[in-house]
């Protein structure tokens, strides 16, 4: 009653392991976590929430998608696109807290999730099965899926469930069946394919010592979501067909895993640059040593306040900073021409100097062109 994980070919098994070097690299960066770390992990869950979310149509910048992670007004993101953030950064928070404690995704795991998610529109019975039949139709209303009948939803979602949990495949292969069996199945009346990705990044997160951000490939999904869209055509049909072969499925998320390993590990080093040259900076102009985190964030491009330098300060070094020491730091590093204030009082913010911008824009120059090389073609060509 759910789709088969295919048999794995020593061309599956060459990716699986090309993905596993890559993450030996990260694992070196990563483990045991640099001091750099937390404003990695958190930009990179930032990356996570707004590539699953514009899936769906929520367009936030990665600035506001912050911005709200930290439970702070966003500066562009419209009211419904916040809620869904909101929706999407509390459920993620509990994969993060209790995923690799946890043996399995189980049922009522799934429902807490999607309630977590669409609890803020009542009429989509969040955390409940749908009520009824469910279709997925283009923008001209043309159906192009009919999901199976709403009295098989509870037993197919179990007999997924135990397929993640049991099957004698690597943690990638039953976290992307765990995906495919739920984004086909629809068993709520809305947000699937959300709880489907944030399903897959649950069975990630018992893989090993990375954190869970560092192995999600929601971010690619959001950068690819016509090719994403096509492969689900590709393997579903038009309705509920499990016994439609899947392969085309796995090929498609090893190969996102590659690529998206490939660009956490760009962006390690990125910021373990742009974290030595802004400490570099800080102890040049003699401002506290704690404020470098904050100055990582504005050369990046992203807005400063009082209350998020607080935050970030908290998560970069453990230090629990109060709102007038934050003042002050954020003056020093005004006074040492590292920052530019904007507003008045309240409402003021900062943004990074020229200074450290221009630090920034030469560690990017330095990045190699963009090439998405297909770990298939490699596999089997050696």
């Amino acid at each position: 009653m759910v789709f088969a994980m295919p048999v794995l070919t020593a061309a599956d098994q060459a990716v699986l392991e090309a993905i596993e070097a890559l993450r030996r690299d990260l694992r070196f960066h990563l483990v045991p976590a640099r001091r750099w770390y937390g404003t990695l992990r958190r930009a990179t869950l930032a990356r996570v929430v707004q590539g699953s979310n514009s899936i769906e149509g929520y367009r936030a910048s990665v600035e506001d998608v912050l911005t709200i992670l930290e439970q702070e007004a966003p500066a562009a993101a419209d009211d419904e696109t916040r809620r869904a953030i909101e929706g999407y950064r509390d459920a993620m928070n509990l994969i993060l807290q209790m995923a690799p404690d946890l043996p399995r995704l189980t049922e009522s795991m799934l429902r807490s999730l999607h309630f977590m998610m669409l609890k803020h529109e009542p009429g989509k019975h969040p955390g409940c099965w749908r009520p009824g039949p469910v279709h997925v139709a283009d923008a001209a209303g043309r159906i192009l899926y009919t999901a199976p009948d709403r009295a098989l939803v509870p037993g197919v979602v179990v007999e997924a469930l135990e397929q993640t949990a049991e099957a004698e495949a690597p943690t990638m292969v039953r976290a992307a069946f765990a995906h495919l069996n739920l984004v086909m199945v629809h068993p709520f009346s809305d947000g699937n394919g959300r709880i489907a990705r944030v399903a897959q990044s649950f069975v990630l997160a018992g893989e090993g010592d990375l954190a869970p951000v560092f192995l999600s490939i929601e971010e690619y999904l959001g950068r690819h979501t016509e090719d994403y869209y096509a492969v689900l055509r590709t393997v579903g049909g038009d309705h509920w067909q499990p016994d439609r072969d899947g392969r085309p499925w796995l090929e498609f998320c090893l190969t996102a895993h590659y690529r998206q390993a490939r660009t956490v590990l760009r962006r390690v080093r990125e910021t373990e640059a742009l974290w030595a040259r802004c400490e570099h900076a800080a102890d040049q102009a003699r401002v506290p040593d704690r404020s470098v985190a904050a100055l990582v964030d504005a050369a990046r491009g992203l807005r400063l306040t009082r209350s998020l330098y607080v935050k970030l300060t908290r998560d970069a070094t453990g230090e629990a900073v109060s709102a007038d020491m934050a003042s002050r730091d954020l003056r020093a590093c005004k006074d040492a021409g590292l920052l530019v204030p904007a507003g008045e009082k309240r409402g003021r913010t900062y943004r990074a100097a020229a200074t450290l911008t221009a630090a920034w824009e030469e560690i990017r120059r330095q990045r190699p062109a963009p090439v998405e090389d297909d770990p298939y073609e490699t596999a089997r060509q050696g």
